[in-house]
């Protein structure tokens, strides 16, 4: 068989979240930047951006699924894949939306979310936001949930940075796209691909006892989704439509460390106590009982075997974590959840796109029944970022934040994102059936406020301070 050349096909996670477009849910994720912007900006204060371009356009060589596009086959030549884009124009995915002052800034973020991106371009937009008072500048990073998951969209933005405001332009060859791969070439590799699940399938049969150690390292995972008691019925879950709305807090990395090590627990552990705060506010303003009230939240888990700055693709897997909204005494609230991840942690955690989901019919099954679903009232992320500055065309990257959708009946999705000292939470919600969410961040405020004050040494209070949209004003 004639030789072929190494075709990226999607896997079953990839899979997995392209569903989402068939479904009308949002498929972007991404995160909002702040810079200094005072190199960026001519005297006018326009953001200088052909210089900006000129500036990452060599740094692509280095995410090269910015510059490739899905193809989908025919029937029978197998999976989508990645190809090259067969044109490529910088200026169609680095533009520029003005915005007045702080108070439109997450407003501006909500709006470029809505649409979709072009399938027929690489998968991504970078949107800088000028118009910040003493010359900062907001960038808006979408990329589409097939490119990357959390971890694998935070390299991709890594890449196109520099450790100093001085970096030189890496050195790149002129690009020229590779051509779609022939029906020929999809075809071999299509056929391959089956043998290998064969044989797969095979060695399953002839090594069971090994099988059976697989199924059983799972199986604890599944039983969570599947078999666990279903998520109480509050008014967090509802069909969301297409329109979010973005609140954030900002707060400490060392801070949130603190009280994890005088708690004996993790600094994911602290974000669901703050979390679990937060919806005990938000439920109890809307009227709703919270007494002994359990909440049930998704907690997404990296499978990512590569370093933090060398995540690819989609590998997420996930932890179903109880948290003790009924509970009144945030310190208790952390106990328990510390305990509960504690006794979850060592459990093997397989891909969303394993198991039942490994086929498009059990996926499209899911994704019919999501809207209804109820193994879970809201889904919660922390991703690990760089722990010193980064610099954008030599600007300084000043905060972070990172954006996740609503998706499902899933209408509060909350995302955490450490960055240079930094700890910042990002909550976006379906807009129609959540528009009180300055109750939920605030709630999430105060609880950080709380637990720091519980510390042992003395920590003022405010150190983790609140910006919803209406606290950007100066």
């Amino acid at each position: 068989m004639a030789r072929t050349r190494h075709l990226e096909r999607l896997t079953a996670s990839d899979l997995f979240l392209l569903l989402w477009d068939d479904y009308g849910w949002s498929t972007d994720i991404g995160g909002l930047a702040v810079v200094d912007g005072t190199s960026l900006l001519d005297e006018q204060g326009r953001v200088r951006v052909d210089a900006i371009r000129r500036h990452l356009e060599p740094r692509l060589q280095l995410v090269p699924r910015f510059r490739q596009v899905l193809y989908r086959p025919r029937l029978g030549l197998g999976w989508p894949l990645w190809v090259d884009a067969p044109s490529f124009d910088i200026a169609d995915h680095v533009k520029v939306h003005a915005v007045a002052d702080e108070s439109q800034l997450l407003r501006a973020c909500e709006e470029l979310a809505r649409p979709r991106l072009d399938p027929d371009r690489p998968l991504w937009e970078l949107w800088l936001l000028p118009g910040l008072p003493e010359h900062r500048i907001g960038a808006f990073l979408k990329v589409h949930h097939v490119l990357a998951d959390g971890p694998a969209a935070m390299a991709a933005f890594a890449a196109l940075l520099d450790l100093s405001a001085d970096a030189s332009t890496p050195a790149a060859p002129p690009w020229t796209p590779r051509p779609i791969p022939s029906a020929g070439e999809l075809l071999r590799d299509n056929l391959h691909r089956r043998g290998q699940e064969l044989a797969r399938g095979v060695s399953g049969v002839v090594h069971p006892r090994r099988t059976a150690q697989q199924v059983r390292r799972t199986l604890p995972a599944w039983r969570e989704v599947l078999t666990e008691q279903p998520a109480p019925q509050t008014s967090l879950n509802q069909p969301v439509g297409a329109e979010r709305r973005l609140s954030v807090v900002r707060g400490r990395l060392d801070l949130a460390q603190q009280i994890a090590h005088v708690q004996h627990a993790k600094v994911n552990d602290v974000i669901l106590a703050a979390v679990a705060g937060g919806l005990r506010r938000l439920l109890a303003s809307r009227g709703e009982n919270v007494d002994g009230l359990v909440q049930r939240a998704m907690v997404t888990i990296s499978q990512h075997q590569e370093g933090p700055a060398q995540a690819k693709g989609n590998k997420p897997g996930w932890m179903m974590v109880p948290l003790p909204v009924g509970a009144s005494d945030p310190v208790r609230r952390l106990e328990l959840i510390a305990a509960e991840t504690a006794a979850r942690k060592h459990e093997a955690r397989p891909e969303a796109g394993s198991g039942i989901f490994r086929f498009v019919a059990g996926q499209r099954v899911w994704y019919r029944m999501f809207p209804r679903q109820r193994s879970v009232n809201l889904v919660v992320s922390n991703v690990p970022g760089p722990p010193v500055p980064l610099y954008l065309a030599g600007a300084r990257l000043l905060e972070t934040f990172p954006l996740m959708p609503p998706m499902g009946n899933l209408t509060l999705v909350v995302a955490a994102l450490s960055y240079a000292g930094q700890l910042n939470v990002t909550a976006a919600a379906d807009r129609d059936s959540c528009p009180d969410l300055e109750i939920f961040t605030q709630g999430v405020h105060d609880i950080l406020d709380a637990l720091a004050r519980s510390l042992a040494t003395a920590i003022p209070p405010g150190e983790l301070r609140h910006r919803s949209r209406s606290a950007f004003a100066p």
